[in-house]
């Protein structure tokens, strides 16, 4: 299904609402404050006075208020930036696109793949772009990486390892699925990255060792079947002190011509093969080159990483996996579309946003894979 969007026909930088004022919102306040692509144009949150304190360091031009439509009408802003807790990602992102406001959202896109699919319908619907921010794909080595695993002919496996000892005081600590749900997403949509491949089936076994700090399990364990027939294996802790790895993870891709290394965060290695002339993008930092992606889709409609059908497979790997630790059983990804599809019509408050659902001939067209 084609993924087209509105472009913006003004030339100059992109002017932004940042939504959400808090930590990872000032973060993005930075990120614009550097960037040649963007300007801030508002700041808002439900606090008013963190909205105010945000904004301030940036100028009296700064629009602020409460609500972010409002706030983005005022301020003659293009587009908004979601910053908001992942329970009110919906609900924000499906207004800005109703009142024809493109959206560039935090990880993760919603809280559950329902809530997902029907952002994906609502931006179809309104002809807007959603694209989401999984930060950690913006990473030049990735991008070497990658480039690295294009040499290496057909993939056998890939071999990721987290290990971190992470003292999250809050909710995190009292999460059902800390790793699974509140880390695992970033390594989950690097491999699919890497690959070009996107997941089939997963089973995977979540536990929490006698000594660890968080109510809920902070180790799990997964193996992905990739379509294509190679396998990701992730096996990941939020509770390890000792050696610990890069908040990247380290990373082996096993391939028929060679193997490829990398430990997070120094250059990654080929082994076997030679690494002259790989060809690598610009892909920029984390979340600046999220932003700069995301500026330029909507100068040039070049649909971008990260956008909201191509991020929404990341997002039904962690579920999968969770269903696949609470159940004992190897879980189908379409399976998880096709129970989160029902949720979605059942759940959908907006007439034509259930309408452009319901025309989906299946998930699997919809999200462009078939």
């Amino acid at each position: 299904m084609s993924t087209a969007f509105r472009t913006l026909v003004a030339d100059g930088p992109l002017r932004l609402v940042v939504i959400g004022a808090g930590g990872m919102g000032r973060a993005w306040l930075e990120t614009i404050s550097r960037s040649s692509e963007a300007v801030l144009a508002g700041v808002a949150d439900l606090d008013l006075a963190a909205a105010q304190a945000a904004a301030d360091a940036y100028g009296p031009s700064v629009v602020t208020g409460t609500d972010a439509v409002e706030v983005a009408r005022r301020s003659g802003a293009h587009a908004v930036v979601d910053v908001t807790v992942p329970e009110a990602h919906h609900a924000v992102t499906t207004a800005a696109l109703v009142a024809g406001l493109p959206v560039l959202g935090e990880k993760p896109v919603t809280p559950t793949v329902a809530q997902a699919l029907s952002l994906a319908a609502a931006a179809e619907v309104t002809g807007e772009l959603f694209m989401v921010s999984q930060s950690r794909r913006w990473n030049p080595q990735l991008a070497t990486l990658k480039a690295m695993v294009e040499r290496l002919g057909p993939i056998g496996s890939v071999g990721t390892v987290f290990a971190r000892a992470a003292h999250f005081p809050g909710f995190r600590e009292e999460m059902a699925d800390p790793l699974l749900v509140d880390m695992a997403i970033h390594h989950f949509d690097a491999a699919r990255y890497l690959l070009g491949r996107e997941p089939v089936a997963v089973y995977c076994e979540g536990s929490n060792p006698s000594w660890s700090w968080y109510a809920g399990n902070a180790n799990a364990v997964a193996v992905f079947e990739m379509d294509g027939g190679s396998r990701f294996v992730y096996d990941g802790t939020w509770c390890s002190p000792g050696a610990e790895t890069s908040w990247n993870a380290s990373w082996r891709v096993n391939g028929e011509l060679g193997t490829a290394l990398w430990d997070g965060d120094d250059g990654p290695a080929l082994v076997g093969l030679t690494a002259d002339d790989l060809d690598v993008p610009d892909v920029g930092l984390e979340i600046d080159g999220a932003l700069r992606e995301f500026a330029s889709a909507l100068h040039t409609g070049r649909s971008p990483s990260g956008e909201v059908h191509d991020n929404l497979l990341s997002l039904a790997m962690v579920e999968a996996a969770v269903e696949s630790s609470r159940t004992g059983r190897r879980i189908r990804l379409d399976d998880v579309l096709d129970t989160a599809y029902e949720t979605a019509l059942r759940d959908e408050a907006r007439p034509e946003i259930r309408d452009r659902l319901t025309s989906w001939p299946s998930v699997r067209f919809a999200l462009g894979l078939t």
